[in-house]
């Protein structure tokens, strides 16, 4: 916890630290001795102090895995506490900042690139969903910001990965599915139209159901 005053040094939030390492354990996660949290510098309008604090370098939980079926699971690269942004509400055009969560701790949890399809994407979330219910970890209200996910998105006709795009601003379940498949569809299109894909940052439009770029 740091409001970014000068000469102010940041406090260890021991309740995130408490509920990270549970939801580490829960994921079967390997978790290290020692954590080490840095300032990571960016601007971007949604972080106000021009910096994060995170421990992305030294995640709590590392190369864990989720059961999504019968004998079928999601494999965990790492994950992480850092702090969260504002909200971000892109209206006519304009980008509104909500700063009410700007600083509030949370866990990130990175997938390896393992998804094959769209429905495992959504069991994943709603399996996790439950786990993070169950552990007390959060409410998971995703209409209200508690539960998020980006989601990367590659196409190939062979085992190497293709160009990664990542789509973010998805607001439920269900969306995720819709973005998974509707930027498949878009990339698919390009290529096939003898065009090349360029890595990017786009955002899921839940009135167009479609992905818009950043």
């Amino acid at each position: 916890v740091e409001l970014g005053l000068p000469g102010i040094l940041p406090v260890v939030n021991k309740e995130a630290c408490r509920k990270a390492l549970k939801t580490a354990m829960a994921l079967n996660c390997t978790t290290p001795d020692e954590i080490i949290k840095k300032k990571k510098n960016y601007y971007y309008p949604d972080l106000p102090k021009g910096y994060q604090i995170t421990q992305n370098e030294t995640p709590i939980g590392i190369n864990g895995k989720l059961k999504i079926g019968d004998d079928k699971y999601v494999l965990i690269e790492e994950m992480h506490i850092e702090e969260d942004t504002c909200k971000s509400l892109h209206v006519n055009g304009y980008t509104l900042l909500n700063y009410n969560r700007s600083g509030v701790p949370l866990i990130e949890i990175v997938t390896k690139p393992c998804i094959k399809s769209s429905s495992d994407a959504m069991s994943y979330l709603e399996n996790l969903r439950e786990l993070m219910l169950y552990l007390g970890v959060s409410d998971c209200k995703i209409e209200e910001g508690s539960m998020r996910a980006d989601v990367n998105v590659s196409v190939s006709k062979t085992d190497t990965l293709g160009t990664k795009c990542e789509v973010k601003n998805i607001g439920s379940i269900k969306d995720v599915g819709t973005a998974i498949n509707e930027e498949i569809k878009r990339q698919i299109d390009i290529l096939e139209g003898g065009g090349t894909l360029i890595p990017e940052t786009r955002r899921f439009d839940s009135k167009l159901n479609t992905t818009v770029s950043m």
